[in-house]
C-alpha cells in the first residue's frame, strides 16, 4: 500500500469512526457559512459541548452549528494532515498541533499568545475502585504485586504520554536517578493490564471491570463521577501539569477564531471547569465555584506539593519525544518491547 493510499485510508477511517454531529442551534449543519468543524482528542468532549452551547448564545456565535470528530489525540492530528476537515483543533499535546504547523495547516505563530496556545489544563489522577481496596495512594503503590493498571497506549494517546512522564518524574523528584526512574517504568508496565487507544477508551475499559487503577486526567475522574460512576480517585502529591493546546486552521471559517477567543475568556473557561478541568492561570477572573464530582466539591483542585511541567522538567516536547517516545531509541519504546506490551 503506497503512502497516498494509506493517508486516504486514515482519513476515511477517522471520518467513519470518530465523526459525530452536534447541533447547537436550529439551522442545518450542512450550511458551510454557519458551521464549524471541530477535531479533538476525546477527554474534552463534554467541556467543548458546553462551551459551544454557551458560544452560540453570544453575538459572535449566533447561528453556528458544529460537526465534531473525537478520538485519540495523535490519531486525530494525523487524520487532519490526511485530509479530515477542521476549522478548530483541540489536542492533548503540543506536538499534535505542530504536526499541522509543519504541514502548513496551522499558522506558525499559533502559540504566541499569553496562554502559549493552551486552552485546557489538568493533572494526572489515579482512579481506583470504590473504597480503594488495593490501598493506592501514590505512584509507588502502582508497582506493588497484584496491582492491575489501565493506561492508554502512548503510540496513539496524548493522555498516555502525560501519565508516563508524571510517573517517571515522580521518581526523580524523590531523589531517584534516571536509572531508578527507568526501572520504575519497567515495573509499572509489567503491571499494565490494558493499553486502550485513547484516554476515553481507557476510562471505558476500567468502567467495564479491567484493572485496579486507571491512570487518567483528573478531569476524567471528576466527569466519570458526574456521569454516575461509583469510583474514587487520588491526585498524587508529585504531579505533572497537563496542558492541552488548541488552534484554528489556516483555511478555517473566521468564526473559529472567535470561538477560540471565547474559550480563552472567563466565561469559556468556566464551562470547562464545570466538568473538571483546571482553569488557565493566564485567564483572570474565572469563577470556579462548586465542582460536582470532585473529592472536595468546594475546593476541587488541590495544589500538588511538587508540580512538574514539560518545559521546566523535561526540556520541552521535542526533547521528550526524542528521549522517551522515539520509535527506535525511546525509553518508553524499549520498555514496551522488553515487557511485551508494544503493539
Amino acid at each position: 500500500m503506497n503512502t497516498l493510499t494509506r493517508k486516504r485510508l486514515a482519513a476515511a477511517v477517522a471520518l467513519t469512526m470518530s465523526a459525530a454531529v452536534f447541533s447547537a442551534c436550529a439551522p442545518s449543519a450542512g450550511a458551510s457559512a454557519s458551521s464549524l468543524s471541530l477535531v479533538a482528542f476525546s477527554a474534552p468532549k463534554a467541556g467543548n459541548a458546553d462551551a459551544e452551547k454557551a458560544f452560540v448564545k453570544t453575538d459572535a456565535g449566533k447561528g453556528i452549528t458544529w460537526k465534531e470528530s473525537y478520538g485519540a489525540s495523535g490519531d486525530q492530528s494525523r487524520a487532519v494532515v490526511s485530509g479530515l476537515k477542521a476549522d478548530y483543533v483541540h489536542f492533548s499535546t503540543t506536538p499534535d498541533v505542530t504536526r499541522l504547523v509543519d504541514d502548513g495547516l496551522v499558522a506558525k505563530d499559533w502559540d504566541q499568545g499569553t496562554n502559549k496556545g493552551i486552552v485546557t489544563t489538568s493533572v494526572v489522577a489515579l482512579v481506583v475502585r470504590k473504597g480503594n481496596p488495593k490501598d493506592i495512594h501514590d505512584w509507588a503503590d502502582l508497582i506493588k504485586p497484584g496491582v492491575g493498571i489501565v493506561t492508554p497506549n502512548p503510540g496513539s494517546s496524548g493522555s498516555a504520554r502525560w501519565n508516563i512522564l508524571g510517573a517517571y518524574e515522580s521518581v526523580i523528584a524523590n531523589g531517584g536517578s534516571e536509572a531508578d526512574a527507568k526501572e520504575y517504568l519497567a515495573k509499572f508496565f509489567k503491571n499494565v493490564k490494558a493499553l486502550p487507544g485513547s484516554g476515553r477508551d481507557a476510562t471505558t475499559a476500567f468502567q467495564g471491570g479491567t484493572g485496579d487503577v486507571l491512570i487518567s486526567y483528573e478531569n476524567e475522574a471528576i466527569f466519570a463521577r458526574q456521569s454516575g460512576e461509583d469510583i474514587d480517585y487520588v491526585v498524587p502529591r508529585e504531579n505533572l501539569l497537563i496542558e492541552n493546546p488548541a488552534a484554528v486552521t489556516t483555511t478555517a471559517n473566521p468564526v473559529a477564531r472567535k470561538f477560540l477567543d471565547f474559550v480563552l475568556s472567563p466565561a469559556g473557561q468556566e464551562e470547562y471547569v464545570k466538568v473538571g478541568f483546571r482553569p488557565l492561570a493566564s485567564v483572570k477572573g474565572v469563577t470556579i465555584g462548586t465542582v460536582k464530582g470532585a473529592n472536595d466539591p468546594a475546593n476541587p483542585f488541590p495544589t500538588p506539593s511538587k508540580l512538574f511541567t514539560i518545559d521546566k522538567n523535561f526540556g520541552g516536547w521535542e526533547a521528550v519525544n526524542k528521549t522517551f517516545f522515539d520509535e527506535k531509541t525511546g525509553i518508553v519504546t524499549k520498555i514496551l518491547q522488553e515487557t511485551g506490551k508494544s503493539s
